[in-house]
């Protein structure tokens, strides 16, 4: 094909390791997909003298100064893979006042500065798509800009962070404590040494404030996101799920309530076995969504890794090269124009989990479901186990739908009833059974 467009990499690691190897292994199938060849002009590294292997083996010229990608016209996309926010957010911002299209997976980026960056995108008329930042090798971004743009979308939940996947599928299956799943996904190189962001779930809140904002045509940011991690979560708890037949996973979830507004939260939730999110197990995401006009969707694969993310991005740029073919950059740009409100936190409506350990003597059921009654909530199943230590005994307690608020004041009335001695760990259901049941 004679006509040949070059991209500048900033970044040749893991992920842009593997846009180089895919865009140069599949070279011509691409070439055929996108209408023209796609050629990395340069590559942008850190320290040009250091060894790269895919840099030596592809041959790719590299440099160290921005400067020389943003200001040579001959490149057209900016691929940005560095990670982090900075220098990334100001080496993209250069790219864009530059007239650059740019591609990148940065999550972080995203969540914090999208709308700031497809602002200047659209002033200059130029293409800025970010597939790879949520889920990997998962289409979801484009599905919810394109095929499902006449869709009023009413909830869209995932499981978005393979580390914590991970282990609760671990914790489930072979009864492992906590911290030995997380030695273990450590060990496999599923998890950093640090695994905060994973376990607290805050990589899973900065996913789901960008489908969310796309999902609702809103701007939803990271601070608008309740976040709970599975940090504090007990094997015990799994395997009551297990039990009432739920499977525990850390869901990223926005739901779309008509009379009060947009909620979004990360937490573990139990889901039952038969819905199609609790059967994703180990590494993989799924993302589910529920519109009005579709029913419902799922899009599940490999939610990172590699080639996975490498397969998303080497997507943005086959069409963004379209784009640039046919003169239409920038055909879709920000598309968060609505002011819908935030859900207040007494609107939000769920079922819970609730483990506690109380004094074993008469009158103890008679006085928790008191608390729950004085907070108007109805309980859909008690279960009661005597512990191991004399005159303790273990009661889990499932509601039918509760607000936010409420679980809260249930919870600190609890705490202060002389019967209960611990609080041990509270879960959201997502169950239509009980949230039916508690209308």
């Amino acid at each position: 094909m004679s006509k040949t467009i070059k991209i500048g990499l900033l970044g040749c690691g893991t992920v842009g390791g593997g846009v180089a190897i895919v865009l140069n292994e599949n070279r011509e199938d691409i070439a055929k997909r996108a209408g023209c060849n796609i050629e990395i002009k340069k590559v942008l590294l850190r320290n040009t003298s250091a060894k790269n292997d895919v840099v030596e083996k592809y041959r790719l010229a590299v440099t160290d100064n921005i400067d020389d990608i943003v200001n040579d016209p001959e490149i057209q996309i900016v691929v940005e893979l560095m990670g982090r926010i900075h220098p990334a957010r100001e080496y993209i911002e250069k790219a864009l006042e530059h007239g650059k299209n740019v591609v990148t997976a940065n999550k972080d980026l995203i969540a914090e500065f999208g709308e700031e960056l497809l602002g200047i995108a659209g002033g200059k008329q130029v293409d800025f798509q970010f597939e790879g930042s949520v889920g990997g090798g998962i289409p979801i971004i484009t599905p919810l800009k394109n095929c499902l743009a006449a869709n009023k979308i009413r909830s869209i939940m995932g499981i978005v962070n393979g580390t914590t996947n991970y282990m609760l599928t671990r914790m489930a299956k072979d009864k492992m404590p906590y911290e030995e799943a997380l030695k273990q996904a450590q060990a496999l190189g599923y998890a950093e040494s640090d695994p905060t962001a994973d376990v607290e779930g805050l990589d899973a809140a900065r996913k789901i404030a960008i489908l969310a904002s796309i999902a609702f045509n809103m701007r939803i940011s990271l601070e608008n996101v309740h976040v709970e991690g599975i940090d504090q979560l007990e094997t015990i708890d799994v395997e009551y799920a297990a039990d009432l037949g739920y499977a525990v996973k850390l869901l990223g979830l926005a739901k779309w309530y008509p009379k009060y507004g947009v909620s979004a939260n990360v937490y573990p939730v139990m889901l039952p076995f038969h819905h199609p999110l609790a059967s994703v197990n180990d590494v993989y995401n799924a993302i589910y969504i529920n519109g009005d006009a579709v029913g419902e969707a799922m899009f599940l694969g490999r939610g990172a890794g590699r080639l996975p993310t490498a397969s998303a991005v080497c997507g943005d740029i086959v069409d963004t090269a379209r784009n640039i073919l046919h003169g239409s950059t920038n055909r879709i740009g920000c598309t968060c124009y609505n002011e819908k409100k935030l859900c207040p936190p007494d609107k939000e409506m769920s079922p819970c989990y609730i483990r506690m350990q109380v004094q074993d003597k008469p009158g103890v059921l008679a006085a928790i479901a008191a608390a729950f009654g004085a907070q108007q909530v109805s309980l859909y199943n008690v279960i009661q186990k005597k512990l191991p230590k004399p005159g303790q005994a273990e009661i889990v307690v499932i509601t039918n739908n509760i607000s936010k608020m409420n679980l809260d004041l249930s919870v600190q009335t609890l705490n202060v009833l002389p019967v209960v001695d611990k609080i041990c760990s509270v879960l959201r259901v997502e169950d239509p059974r009980l949230e039916e049941t508690g209308k």
